[in-house]
C-alpha cells in the first residue's frame, strides 16, 4: 500500500481531533478525503506527510513507518498544504530552484521547466510569486510538490479559492497525475471529488464514517421521494400500508420508495377513495453525494 493509517489518534488538550482512524489507499488510486471543519482532515495529511507526530498508532508511506523514517517518507511524498507556504517575493523558476535543492533533484533545470509546464504555469513564468493570482499561486505549490516525481501526493483544498476555469484545470492536472501516482486529496467542492476520485474516506469529529467507492456509496443511499401536498389535514393511518412516511408540515408528507411510479399510483387511488384534493405530487431523485455527505456529518438522515 502507497499509505497506510493505522489506528490514528491526535489529541489537542482534551479535545481527539483525530480518534482511532484506519483506512489505506493502493498505487494509483485518487481518493478523496471529505469531512466538516475541524474533522481532523489536515491534521492526518500533517501526520502522513511527517509534519505532525500521532499520539498513538502510526502511518506508514510506501512501506516506511511515518515517524520512524522521517526522511525516507519526505522523498516518498508531494505535499500542498491548506495554506500554501510560498515566498512572494521570489521568481517562480528562482523558489522551484530552492525547492529541488532541498530535494537534491538532479537535472533540476530540466525537471524545473517540466513542472512548470505541466501545472499549467508557462505563461507566467517569468513573473515574481507576489504577482500571481492565487490560482497561479496555487499551481506554484503544486509545482513544488511534483518536483522531486513523488510516488505519493496529499493535496490539502487544492482548488481552494479558484475559479470555475482555474479549478477544471487543476482538476484536469490531478486526474494526469492519478494515472500514475498515489493522490490522497481534501476538498469541499462534492462535484470536483465526483469527477476525480475512485474512492472517499469521509470524517467526522475525528472518525470515519464512510469508507467506500462512489458508485457503492451512492447506490446504498439511492431511494426516490414523492413529495404530496394535498388541502385537507389528515392522519398518517389513511396511508395504510405504506412505509417510510414523514411529514414534513400539517398538508405535506413525504414518502420513500424504490418504485416511484407504483406509489404514486397508490396515493392517487387514496386521495380519490378518501375524496381529497392534490395540490401537488412531485417525484425527486435523492442520493447524491452532497446528500450523503450531509447526512453522515450531521446525523441527519436524507429528505
Amino acid at each position: 500500500m502507497s499509505i497506510s493509517v493505522n489506528n490514528l489518534t491526535k489529541i489537542y488538550g482534551t479535545q481527539k481531533a483525530v480518534d482511532g482512524i484506519s483506512f489505506k489507499v493502493g498505487k494509483g488510486e485518487i481518493v478523496g478525503f471529505l469531512g466538516p471543519n475541524g474533522a481532523g482532515k489536515s491534521t492526518t495529511m500533517k501526520i502522513i506527510t511527517g509534519y505532525l507526530q500521532a499520539d498513538e498508532g502510526a502511518a506508514e508511506v510506501c512501506g516506511h513507518t511515518v515517524n520512524d523514517n522521517s526522511n525516507q517518507t519526505k522523498e516518498k511524498v508531494g505535499y500542498l498544504p491548506e495554506a500554501n507556504p510560498l515566498y512572494y517575493d521570489m521568481y517562480i523558476r528562482e523558489y522551484l530552484d530552492f525547492i529541488s535543492n532541498v530535494h537534491a533533484v538532479a537535472n533540476k533545470k530540466q525537471k524545473i521547466e517540466e513542472v512548470i509546464s505541466q501545472v499549467g504555469l508557462t505563461a507566467e513564468a517569468n513573473k515574481k510569486i507576489g504577482q500571481l493570482s492565487k490560482g497561479y499561486k496555487q499551481r506554484v505549490g503544486l509545482a513544488a510538490a511534483l518536483i522531486h516525481d513523488p510516488e505519493v501526493l496529499i493535496l490539502d483544498e487544492p482548488t481552494s479559492g479558484l475559479d470555475p476555469n482555474q479549478i477544471v484545470e487543476i482538476r484536469e492536472v490531478i486526474k494526469k497525475l492519478g494515472k500514475e501516482k498515489t493522490v490522497l486529496f481534501s476538498s469541499h467542492i462534492l462535484q470536483e471529488v465526483q469527477a476525480i476520485c475512485d474512492r472517499v474516506v469521509i470524517i467526522n469529529k475525528g472518525k470515519i464514517v464512510a469508507n467506500d467507492t462512489l458508485s457503492n456509496l451512492v447506490g446504498k443511499n439511492h431511494f426516490n421521494t414523492l413529495r404530496l401536498e394535498i388541502k385537507e389535514v389528515v392522519k398518517e393511518d389513511i396511508f395504510e400500508g405504506i412505509q417510510n412516511i414523514s411529514q414534513l408540515n400539517a398538508n405535506t408528507w413525504l414518502f420513500k420508495t424504490d418504485d416511484a411510479d407504483r406509489l404514486k399510483r397508490r396515493l392517487i387511488e387514496i386521495t380519490l377513495n378518501k375524496n381529497l384534493n392534490i395540490v401537488s405530487l412531485q417525484s425527486e431523485s435523492v442520493g447524491s453525494l452532497e446528500d450523503i455527505f450531509r447526512t453522515l456529518t450531521t446525523n441527519q438522515p436524507i429528505t
